[in-house]
């Protein structure tokens, strides 16, 4: 059934799909304005502040690509109607958590929630919205989650200043009613015809056993686990190699092109995750800014995102990927050096400003590029598992960066009680940041084409302002 867009039922369906996705986005980011309060309500260290973030991003990064299945076999609306309902139930155990080990397993089902209404977001736009309306339909999606992600931290910053910590979750029941309530009325159900065989689950548990040995080694400082979770990443790559219907198919990893992009994204978006984990953290316990004003700080870059991503995009369909990708990091590296000089006493307008608008440059200039880049090296018919697969490794990267970086840079047990040590552990942990952008530019510059695809008008860079994940692009609709 195809809806025209500018019907009501057509403006509904866009609209729904917006909220949904924004609940899962607005808690991979939103969390993070209230991490000192909970730190300090709940007696939690530095590493409960790292679960609390990675609990979430590991059940998300593991079960997304099933969850997009799951919606092509069983119907997308159910299965986003399913997740909606999930996410909510388990945001009142997490609004509700008396301790942060409730708080974590919380966040673990959260998680899972969102990997069930993420992919179906965009997935019934696409299959619900008539073909001449669709690529406007998407770009509403795409823009409206741009204003959302610009807004959430602002609100997550006013509700944790008014209402407490605990109402940053509890404010996704009433938006979750809505989104069921949309759905089940407006939005019709669909399926991919073409969904056959059986759903990987085994593949799906080995990756969740994967991620979980990997962040709580990183988290725990246990050697032996992060190598039991090696080792289970390979038995992972042996499974898929040998399933019929793999949730990450190795063929994709055949084109040097979708390779580079994924390595790409993997440095990046590693840098990214601890970036905003460690960012936030800084202009509250060293610089004693309030969640309010920590997210005011930090809107320059979802701004720039949403002004310039799509020109990048544009301007990387026409002279090719390698040129932005091998730039922009460089760029987005300069500011996290640029934070080096963000200390106890630092002005905003002097020091914060500036590096939050050079990092915020090079990420406009890089990720719908990088997006494009990784659409343009597969079929038109494989897009959307190829999407799915390069969020998952987006995801994936920031998970364990931010079980990894504090250690390694030296921030542990209550280290956010003393400014100085926590403020020395930051400037650690953005230059190791700055190196992993440093990769990623090598990496694009070797690897990475630099002339453009012959038919530019066939890969839509739409501008996607959550920085937190590249934008999940829907199946080939038939």
């Amino acid at each position: 059934m195809s809806v025209a867009l500018k019907s009501p039922r057509g403006r509904w369906i866009v609209a729904g799909c917006v909220l949904g996705s924004s609940l899962a986005m607005l808690d991979a980011t939103v969390v993070n304005i209230a991490l000192p309060d909970i730190a300090s309500d709940l007696g939690a260290g530095v590493s409960g502040l790292q679960w609390t973030v990675s609990a979430y991003t590991l059940t998300l990064a593991s079960f997304i690509l099933l969850g997009g299945a799951l919606g092509d076999r069983l119907g997308r609306r159910k299965v986003f109607v399913w997740g909606t309902v999930w996410f909510a139930l388990a945001s009142v155990l997490c609004g509700l958590a008396p301790n942060i080990e409730v708080l974590v397993t919380a966040r673990l089902i959260q998680g899972i929630g969102a990997a069930l209404l993420t992919p179906g977001s965009l997935a019934l736009i696409s299959a619900s919205i008539r073909p001449e309306d669709r690529g406007a339909a998407i770009g509403l999606w795409s823009g409206l989650g741009g204003v959302a992600s610009a807004v959430g931290p602002l609100l997550g910053g006013w509700l944790v200043d008014v209402a407490g910590w605990r109402s940053v979750f509890l404010l996704n029941i009433p938006l979750a009613i809505v989104v069921v309530w949309t759905a089940v009325k407006h939005v019709p159900e669909s399926r991919d015809p073409h969904a056959e065989g059986r759903l990987d689950i085994p593949g799906a548990g080995i990756v969740a056993l994967a991620l979980g040995l990997l962040t709580y080694g990183f988290i725990g400082a246990l050697p032996v686990l992060i190598a039991l979770g090696v080792v289970t990443v390979g038995v992972f790559v042996i499974v898929e190699r040998r399933t019929d219907n793999p949730l990450v198919p190795p063929s994709l990893f055949s084109s040097r092109v979708f390779l580079a992009a994924n390595l790409v994204t993997f440095a990046v978006y590693a840098a990214l995750g601890g970036v905003f984990f460690l960012l936030i953290l800084q202009l509250q316990l060293a610089l004693d800014y309030s969640p309010v004003a920590a997210g005011l700080a930090t809107l320059p870059i979802t701004a720039l995102m949403l002004v310039l991503s799509a020109r990048a995009g544009r301007i990387g369909q026409r002279i090719g990927p390698r040129l932005p990708l091998t730039i922009g990091p460089l760029v987005a590296s300069a500011g996290l050096l640029l934070m080096l000089r963000i200390s106890p006493g630092s002005s905003y307008f002097a020091h914060v400003l500036p590096a939050v608008v050079v990092f915020g440059l090079g990420l406009s200039i890089l990720v719908a590029p990088l997006t494009g880049a990784v659409l343009a090296a597969v079929s038109t018919d494989r897009a959307g598992t190829a999407s799915g697969v390069n969020n998952a490794v987006a995801r994936t990267s920031q998970l364990l960066a931010v079980a990894a970086l504090p250690g390694v840079a030296g921030i542990s047990g209550m280290d956010y009680d003393v400014p100085e040590v926590f403020s020395s552990g930051f400037h650690t942990a953005m230059l190791l940041c700055a190196g992993l952008l440093l990769l990623g530019s090598a990496i694009a510059a070797v690897m990475i084409p630099g002339v453009p695809r012959s038919d530019p008008a066939s890969v839509d860079c739409l501008p996607h302002c959550d920085p937190s994940s590249p934008a999940v692009s829907p199946r080939e609709q038939v």
